[in-house]
């Protein structure tokens, strides 16, 4: 069996793993977006304690979630790391520092010792959930639009710009898949607060914030998903991997991959359902429909940035540095071993769901809050 397992196989294996993956972490970040209501929906300390504690029981799932991606690209696409991280580290480091910011509050915000008092700690919550996941989208959309670097013949990369990857900030859509993240992740995050909180309260300034977020998520990834069905994308001959541009690149990969474009539009569906059960019947099942969207819709446009001959990571600079699931990935033995051990996952998302119905067999209370339990 292990000889009927080709190179090319592996590297399509593991896009489809990795895209998997980071689809599960714009879903889990649904945190990070509830983060950024600690204070717009709590009336007092109690209700901001419920927001806080409602989304830290889920909080290390999304942390885990990010460094077993960080983990599965930089295994199996290593040539990725060494030219993103070599080059954009400032946009990269921007993302770890407001992640390591909410492990540090979740951690300290209740210590008895908390010199800084919970509300600098409900800050930074505020911080890693407005920064983290804008830039995270930033980052990604330049799978689509392309970075200033090149690759010499040692596969060592040159920045061409001295912004060291802040320079994706001026690209309109790369701003708009960022905001379009942050919306995204706002309202999964009320759609969560709506279903394990039971503050009448809480609930129902949720409810009322559902559509000031819904609009601007709409409208900047519909501008996103228009502009990059109507560009230039970068094809990677599969013979010589030469790259060239070719207009509407991203429109002919959902043509040629039909399944891809029913995967898209079945998760947008699911979103759109989630938010309007949600506005229109007050439902607390929402998060169930948009989370299932969220993973479909992204999983989708990952598969569509990486499959088909096209390059993941383009070089606005020099085409032929461009990076392709052929040219980055790890050798046939890396691929190969690591396809064994990914065996696990199955198991891993089990227990996962395990614990998460575990957690959440009961809303959380007012009451509950003010026991002696264990608290963030």
């Amino acid at each position: 069996m292990t000889t009927m397992i080709t190179h090319i196989f592996l590297q399509n294996y593991w896009w489809f793993i990795v895209s998997l993956l980071v689809s599960l972490l714009v879903f889990l970040m649904f945190v990070q977006g509830g983060q950024t209501f600690i204070f717009s929906l709590a009336g007092n300390d109690t209700q901001r304690t419920m927001i806080v504690n409602t989304l830290g029981r889920k909080w290390e799932f999304t942390f885990t979630t990010l460094v077993t991606f960080g983990g599965a690209f930089f295994a199996s696409f290593p040539l990725f790391y060494a030219t993103s991280f070599g080059g954009a580290y400032w946009v990269w480091m921007a993302i770890l520092f407001s992640f390591i910011l909410q492990a540090i509050a979740y951690e300290y915000r209740s210590k008895p010792s908390n010199v800084y008092g919970k509300g600098t700690f409900d800050f930074f919550l505020l911080l890693n959930g407005s920064l983290g996941p804008f830039l995270i989208g930033v980052a990604v959309a330049t799978f689509f639009t392309g970075s200033k670097f090149s690759l010499n013949q040692m596969n060592q990369v040159k920045w061409e710009t001295s912004w060291q990857g802040l320079e994706a900030l001026m690209n309109i859509k790369n701003l708009a898949l960022g905001f379009a993240v942050l919306f995204l992740v706002r309202t999964n995050g009320l759609l969560y607060i709506i279903n394990t909180i039971n503050e009448e309260k809480i609930v129902t300034k949720a409810h009322k914030k559902m559509i000031f977020n819904t609009i601007p998520f709409l409208i900047f990834f519909l501008f996103f998903v228009i502009s990059l069905i109507l560009s230039t994308g970068f094809a990677a001959d599969i013979v010589t991997g030469a790259v060239t541009a070719e207009k509407f690149k991203y429109l002919n990969n959902f043509i040629q991959m039909p399944l891809v474009l029913i995967i898209f539009l079945t998760g947008v569906t699911g979103v759109l359902f989630g938010i309007g059960i949600s506005v229109v019947k007050k439902s607390s099942n929402g998060i169930w429909f948009t989370g299932a969207g969220t993973v479909l819709a992204v999983f989708s446009l990952f598969l569509v940035a990486g499959f088909n001959g096209t390059s993941f990571y383009p070089s606005s600079y020099d085409l032929q540095s461009s990076l392709t699931i052929r040219n980055a990935s790890s050798s046939l033995f890396t691929l190969k071993t690591m396809m064994y051990v990914s065996f696990i996952i199955p198991f891993v998302f089990a227990y996962i769901w395990y614990a998460w119905k575990a957690i959440n067999n009961t809303k959380i209370t007012e009451e509950e809050m003010k026991s002696e339990g264990h608290k963030y």
